[in-house]
Formats: structure tokens, sequence, C-alpha cells
């Protein structure tokens, strides 16, 4: 395929809150390094941390007007002398922190879209030990869903290796919640998703019988549903996309031997209002606490060979595709909290 010298790409302007992102014209080397893959971007999937980053709420320094937007599907373009696992028009994506490749790896973290510059951009160049090959069935589209939300997802459910896992629970209608859900109904775990808006929940519960809902506003006492919902049980997941506030309740809508909370998200700030003694029925139930930071490069091989092994369709995370030109909309649309699922932006055919 036909290489431009230049291409277009999105980053953060600068200034006071809240920013946005403006077009710049960028230029690609003249010569790919022995390791380097060029993708042509086709999809870009946003997060949460996207438009926190405009909004002076992310919690990390990120770098001053850099290229945001982690989630990229993208084909192969051209590749570097010393490229054997890639070839031309390949379906790949690139990890989201190009400091975890391994599980084992210490090097510290390099987040695409923060402290790197990002996806949302026609063509992009990594190495090629940051690109994984993406599942088969999928859109340009749904496989844009997966870097972020997907890997986190997958990890938060513990990649599936708890044994014989029945019933979890996933707060509000964003994309990581989503993900997940559509995991457990193609692994056979009965899924549970809190929100606020009967509308999202009645959306929600058109993915699958097994889905059951709770509206947090309409119900005082969270802890009681859930275990009506799972016959007295408690559930084995907990997905925490809130942040730290929540944890103590969190833990009391576990099963009374094990279970797992997964730290995911902060969309109610990273401050908890209890005091250490309000997390003790972690001991108690035998339970764990854990913080995701997305996952690594061997967790997202495994997630898309899950994908593929059970043809899950990711159609229904889709809420809405954007333009490439109209990617300050896209950020948008996504603070403004209207959407269930992912927000997509269509970079290029």
């Amino acid at each position: 395929m036909p290489i431009p010298e230049t291409y277009k790409a999105f980053r953060r302007t600068t200034g006071e809150l809240p920013r946005t992102v403006s077009p710049s014209t960028e230029q690609l080397p003249r010569e790919l390094g022995p390791h380097d893959v060029l993708l042509k971007i086709h999809a870009v999937s946003l997060n949460f941390r996207d438009v926190a980053m405009l909004n002076g709420r992310y919690p990390v320094e990120v770098i001053e007007r850099g290229v945001p937007a982690s989630d990229a599907a993208a084909e192969v373009a051209a590749v570097g002398s010393a490229v054997k696992d890639f070839a031309l028009g390949d379906h790949v994506s690139v990890i989201f922190d190009l400091g975890n490749v391994t599980d084992c790896s210490d090097e510290p973290a390099r987040a695409l879209g923060g402290d790197v510059d990002g996806v949302l951009r026609e063509y992009a160049i990594f190495e090629d030990k940051y690109i994984v090959p993406l599942p088969k069935h999928l859109s340009w589209e749904e496989a844009a869903t997966i870097t972020c939300a997907g890997v986190t997802a997958w990890t938060a459910l513990d990649n599936l290796k708890a044994a014989q896992p029945r019933s979890a629970l996933f707060q509000g209608t964003g994309g990581v919640s989503l993900f997940a859900l559509l995991i457990c109904l193609a692994a056979g775990i009965r899924p549970i998703i809190t929100s606020s808006s009967d509308k999202k929940l009645e959306d929600v519960r058109k993915l699958g019988a097994d889905v059951r809902t709770i509206n947090y506003r309409a119900v005082s006492d969270q802890a009681s549903e859930v275990k009506r919902l799972t016959d007295g049980k408690g559930v084995d997941f907990v997905v925490n996309n809130t942040g730290p506030g929540s944890i103590p309740e969190d833990i009391s809508f576990l099963r009374q031997r094990g279970g797992l909370v997964s730290l995911v998200g902060f969309l109610a700030g990273t401050n908890g209002d209890w005091q250490p003694s309000a997390i003790m029925g972690l001991m108690g139930k035998g339970a764990k606490l854990k913080g995701i930071g997305v996952g690594s490069k061997e967790d997202y091989v495994e997630l898309n060979g899950f994908l593929e092994e059970k043809k899950v369709s990711l159609a229904p995370l889709v809420d809405r595709v954007f333009k490439f030109d109209e990617s300050p909309a896209a950020f948008d649309y996504l603070y403004s909290g209207s959407h269930i699922g992912k927000v997509i932006i269509k970079v290029q055919d």
C-alpha cells in the first residue's frame, strides 16, 4: 500500500481547563528501524481517561500536547527488516503499557495516550514487541475496543482462572463493564450490572437472558439485593469502576468464602471516606482486593484467544461511531455520560 510522507493526527490542546483536541499534520520517517512496524490505523476507541486528561481529573501527569487515546485497530502497512511475526495487511493493535510486555516486567509504566503519544492518528510506528494480532472475526470498530477496556475487564475477572465462578457484579454501563459482561456471558458466568438509569439497564438486559440489573438510586440496600439475585450466595467478582469510596460495600457483595474486588477506575474520584477497619471483611471472607493497571501483552494475547475461540461479538459494545474530523465532538459525547459501552472514532477505511 502507498505510504504518505505526512499524515493527520489530533493532539491535546494546552491552556485553561477544560481542554480539547485539535488537528495536527505529522511527518513519517523515510526509513523504518529493523524492528519497527508501520500501522495504518482504521478505528480508535475512547476511554474515560482520555477525557479526564482534558478536564483536569486524571491523577497521573501526561505529556503536553500529546496524541491521545490508547485503543486502536490497525493494519500493518510496512515492516522493518528484522520483523518476522507480522506481514503486510495483518490486523493488529498496540498494547496499552509499553513497559508491561510480560507479567514479570519491572519497567516503568509507559501508557499510550498519556506519557507516550497515543493512537488518534492515521499512521503510527511501534516496535514489533508491542504489537499483538487481533481476532479475525471482528470489525475494525469492534476490535478497537479491546486494548484498554477489554484487557482491563479480562484481568479484573482474574483471566477467568477462578474455579467455577458463578456470578459477577459491574458498576455502570461503560466500556469495561459491558466488555466484562460479554466475557461472562461467553464463559457461563451470570453478570449483574448497576446504574442509575432505568433506560440504560433496560438496554443492557437485551444482551442476554442471564443479565441482571440494579438501579442503585432506587435500591437502598444493594448488598441485600445482590444476595437475592444470587440465591443468597453473593458474587465471585466485583469490578469497581467508581473508585476507592465504594470498596467496603463491594466487599459486602462478595460470596461468603473467597471472591475478588478489582479496582479499575475512578469515576467518583480517588478518595474514600472510610477507616481501614471498614475493609476487614476481606479477612473474614478470605477475599482479595486487586488494583488493575489494564494488563500485560500476555494478558492481551490470552484475551484475544478467548474472544476468537468463543467467537464473541463485540458489536454490542459500540455505542456511536464518529468520523475522524469529528474527534472533538466524540470527546464531548463521552464526557456527557450519555453513552452505553464504547465511543468509536473511524479514522480511515
